[in-house]
């Protein structure tokens, strides 16, 4: 039975008091409903956030244990974000009945939350789903809605004003401006595969990645995603919301053009970094980070964990856009280790209920790049921290790889990153998905490929079994390591050139084996500024040369054909040694074979001309 009101009253009531909606079923029905899950009731709220033209109403989904009273006050988890539409995460899910999303339905069942005396609330950010106001790229408004649900989930009468947050993609970034927030009922945050930096989604140093386009247009479709029609379809209230989108045509028009700058300095921009605000956090956080990511790299990793103040738990690894909990088709998990929901349980548990836990779980467990794994205390951890001179002269032509330009996409590729066709006249740009699953073939994928490969170019796999030769640009490689060698942390380039405005550069690292073959491990691209030093910071990494191996640098052009002159070109290193590694479990990570043969290449024959010494 709707509960909706005519849009005058409802006016009239909202005001800052949060509005509670039944869902559109009776709650006899609503067992049935195929969304909500085993020993859950679900209800719907409204809350508004800002205030003025800023002011949005935001909807939630609230989902909390049959067995308890209405008014227990239980802990609260809560996810906030653009993908908890009752249509489809990211775009038509088929649904015929209203119902809260199943996004995060791996938690509520995998974590046993009903069961455990959890509720769990998903928010729509302004402009998507339920909620009002224009969508804002995780701008001020998003960030306000974060501290607005935040105050909102910790003062209900069934909150006990303990609130975590959890998310994965976007709603891990929500989590992460969760923790620079302010807002005193959060008390944990669980981020899967985040951005750290909203800038460094769409740009890398000045250059455009090649979604920089796309990414803002598919989540112009997702904020205008209808409601669930039909009898057992959404209610008015939150088809009206729904709808806001459709009736203000300047949110779409702003959320193309404003993230269509280039300048990291810009005042957009640094109002989406959330690393500034969030640093001297007191928040615990229990992070995940793939450093082989194909859409949220790590970028800012190192830069996050070093400034929280707070406790750090973290899964670091060599691995893609997935969670903690998810498995291949083969049913293999995908970050390789076991157990994701009973630690982050127990991590939940200590933090919002208070309750000590039985097992100690190491602070970070971190997959190396032959796929073993170790606990450490914290992350980086270096004994020495070398600097290293490259080969200077001059380059104009754009690096290629070719081991990756050449590519064919693997079945299992080709079916990781299909996209079932959409039935709603709603439709999204092409390309993007409606599988329920965040904008995985968006981000530019692996690590920072050097411009000029299509999308296609950069998620397919090698065809042929002997690697590609790479060529161009300026080579440095330094001596076989006497013993295996990390190269953790984040290592960064500093130049000194003569170059006219907008030349640019591309900086990577390579394992090269005694045969010749090279693994790309990190690369990044910038502009360069011109007359003066440019400081150049690459991907955060955690990669063991094995003895006898060598590191290889490769430097040359972003893109374009500029002539560049360098004249200096130093790279600064982390290194550690693997013989004090302390074992921890966990398995070899699919995706890390999968890369390895996806980035090889044949390195032309390079002298040696430094060393890479573990002694600080």
């Amino acid at each position: 039975m709707s509960t909706a009101l005519p849009a005058a009253l409802l006016a009239a009531l909202l005001g800052p008091v949060s509005v509670a909606t039944a869902a559109p079923a009776a709650v006899a029905a609503q067992q049935a409903n195929p969304y909500v899950p085993d020993g859950a009731v679900w209800t719907q709220q409204y809350f508004n956030s800002g205030s003025g033209t800023n002011k949005a109403e935001l909807h939630a989904d609230i989902l909390r244990p049959k067995n308890l009273p209405a008014d227990a006050k239980t802990p609260v988890i809560l996810s906030i974000g653009p993908y908890f539409s009752h249509f489809g995460s990211t775009g038509d899910e088929g649904k015929t009945q209203a119902g809260p999303s199943t996004r995060f339905n791996d938690l509520v069942v995998g974590g046993k939350l009903m069961e455990r005396g959890y509720t769990f609330v998903m928010v729509d950010l302004r402009g998507f789903g339920g909620s009002t106001g224009c969508l804002d790229w995780m701008g001020p408004g998003e960030q306000g809605d974060v501290k607005a649900a935040l105050d909102w989930a910790g003062q209900q009468p069934w909150s006990n004003g303990q609130v975590g947050m959890y998310g994965k993609s976007y709603d891990a970034a929500t989590g992460l401006i969760g923790l620079g927030s302010g807002a005193s009922s959060l008390k944990a945050v669980v981020s899967q595969e985040p951005v750290y930096d909203a800038y460094r989604y769409l740009y890398t140093n000045g250059l455009a990645r090649p979604n920089h386009l796309g990414t803002p247009q598919a989540y112009d479709g997702i904020s205008q995603l209808p409601p669930v029609g039909g009898v057992n379809g959404d209610d008015a209230h939150y088809a009206q919301n729904a709808a806001y989108e459709d009736s203000h045509p300047e949110c779409v028009k702003n959320n193309d053009t404003l993230t269509q700058n280039p300048d990291h300095q810009s005042s957009f921009w640094k109002a989406r970094n959330f690393l500034t605000p969030a640093r001297g956090s007191t928040v615990p956080l229990f992070l995940t980070q793939g450093f082989i990511e194909s859409n949220t790299k790590p970028e800012g990793v190192q830069e996050l964990l070093q400034g929280l103040k707070g406790p750090v738990r973290g899964w670091l690894g060599q691995w893609d856009h997935v969670r903690g909990n998810e498995t291949d088709s083969s049913g293999a998990l995908e970050m390789g280790r076991a157990a994701w929901f009973d630690e982050v349980m127990r991590f939940y548990d200590k933090h919002l209920k208070g309750t000590a836990p039985n097992v100690q779980d190491p602070a970070f467990a971190i997959e190396g790049s032959d796929g073993s794994w170790r606990q450490q205390t914290n992350w980086p951890q270096a004994g020495a921290s070398p600097t290293v001179d490259l080969k200077t002269g001059s380059y104009s032509s754009p690096l290629k790889s070719l081991s990756v330009a050449a590519a064919q996409p693997s079945a299992e590729a080709a079916a990781k990153f299909a996209q079932p066709p959409m039935s709603s006249a709603k439709q999204l740009p092409p390309g993007v998905g409606s599988n329920g699953q965040d904008l995985e073939s968006l981000g530019s994928a692996g690590l920072n490929p050097p411009a000029g490969l299509s999308a296609a170019e950069q998620k397919t796999k090698p065809s042929a079994k002997t690697p590609k030769a790479a060529s161009g640009g300026l080579w440095t490689a330094s001596q076989p390591v006497a013993s295996a060698t990390r190269i953790t942390g984040t290592p960064s380039l500093t130049v000194q050139s003569s170059a006219a405005a907008g030349a640019n550069i591309a900086v990577e690292l390579y394992d090269l084996a005694a045969d010749g073959s090279g693994v790309l491990i990190n690369s990044m691209v910038s502009t360069l500024n011109s007359g003066a030093a440019t400081r150049v910071e690459l991907l955060s990494l955690d990669w063991a040369l094995a003895k006898g191996h060598s590191l290889a640098v490769r430097v040359g052009a972003a893109k374009g054909s500029l002539q560049v002159q360098l004249t200096s070109a130093k790279l600064s290193l982390s290194l550690q040694s693997t013989s004090q590694d302390q074992a921890t479990q966990g398995d070899r990570s699919p995706y890390l074979d999968y890369y390895i043969s996806s980035y090889t290449s044949k390195l032309p024959t390079i002298k040696p001309s430094f060393q890479l010494n573990l002694k600080p």
